[in-house]
């Protein structure tokens, strides 16, 4: 499974979190405390908001602790809201396409957790995909799949509906396939103001996914980036953070219709 941090907040240098702390997400790629693999190597990816409304994207397919050009980039890009992501593989290829964060427009993306038997599924995930999006579609991951088919389903307007909506719609094709494998998803998602960060699966077993805020800043990552972890909270299972622009995050539920596998 994949590691990834989100932050907005006062302007920072990326390297403030992406590589400065003792568990930072470098040295989560190769040492990651609460993933099933331990090592994260399968490439990484970095996108940020500074003066323009689009963000900037930087993706690689080498290890993130083994890409100097990763280092010098974090120590020099300042900005207000940032993604970054370490990529275990789940199947698909390694190559920048399958790397992320994805992009599009002014909206920015990334996934740890899975669609079970995603070979089996890839035709009809995409399918929810409308010939206008799937232009933007650049690799084959089941993450960006998700990514486009939840912008189909109008996260532009409502982010939380339209993803939850997806899950469903997603896990009700699964089933239908007879896929036992489970659809696991801690994802963020932002526009370049508000952030959402989402945590559901269809076994009761979601990603961890955690989140810590202080007076000028908000932090969600997989996993705690220092030891003060009383410093962090968990998002609960079937939750999303909610952190509209100028205002306190909030938690709210996900309710999905058929919300677990029989």
């Amino acid at each position: 499974m994949c590691r990834w941090i989100a932050y907005r907040g006062a302007p920072t240098y990326l390297e403030t979190f992406v590589a400065a702390p003792a568990h930072s997400l470098i040295h989560q790629s190769l040492h990651a405390a609460e993933a099933v693999t331990g090592t994260n190597g399968d490439g990484f990816g970095v996108g940020w908001y500074a003066d323009r409304d689009e963000p900037g994207l930087y993706r690689e397919t080498l290890p993130a602790w083994s890409d100097e050009n990763l280092r010098h980039l974090c120590r020099q890009i300042r900005a207000r809201l940032f993604f970054a992501h370490v990529r275990a593989s789940t199947g698909p290829a390694t190559s920048r396409a399958n790397c992320h964060p994805f992009a599009y427009g002014r909206w920015l993306f990334m996934h740890n957790g899975q669609i079970g038997g995603w070979p089996q599924m890839r035709r009809t995930v995409e399918g929810m995909i409308p010939d206008a999006l799937y232009a933007a579609r650049m690799g084959g991951t089941d993450s960006e799949a998700l990514f486009l088919a939840a912008i189909a389903a109008g996260a532009e307007d409502d982010p939380v509906r339209a993803v939850t909506a997806t899950l469903e719609t997603v896990a009700r094709k699964m089933r239908a396939k007879g896929v036992t494998e489970p659809l696991r998803f801690a994802a963020a998602l932002t526009d370049g103001r508000d952030l959402y960060a989402f945590r559901w699966s269809s076994d009761d077993r979601p990603p961890t996914l955690y989140w810590s805020e202080s007076e000028d800043r908000l932090l969600v990552a997989s996993e705690p980036l220092d030891g003060s972890r009383e410093r962090w909270a968990l998002v609960p299972p079937d939750h999303a953070l909610v952190a509209p622009a100028g205002a306190a995050p909030r938690l709210q539920p996900m309710t999905l219709r058929e919300n677990r596998a029989a």
